[in-house]
């Protein structure tokens, strides 16, 4: 069943690299990634949300890449039934 939802992450942007590793596992699951936000919180940390739509292990996996990335201080995916 195909679901759709959001990740959630904030992190301090100075940390080497969270930024391309997190574009480059976007790219790896195009197929499920409609969309993202970026907002710049603070002079150091910011909220990224990405909307997704697709089965729901393949959403998990993602999320749990994206929020394993080191440096990232929180994350969270949420998730509901599109029908």
């Amino acid at each position: 069943n195909v679901v759709a939802g959001a990740i959630v992450m904030i992190y301090d942007h100075h940390k080497k690299d969270i930024s391309a590793l997190s574009n480059d596992i976007h790219h790896n699951y195009f197929d499920v990634v409609l969309s993202s936000q970026h907002y710049h919180l603070s002079h150091d940390m910011c909220l990224e949300i990405i909307a997704v739509k697709g089965v729901a292990n393949k959403l998990t996996e993602l999320s749990e890449k994206l929020i394993s990335i080191k440096g990232i201080k929180h994350g969270k995916l949420i998730m509901s039934k599109t029908d």
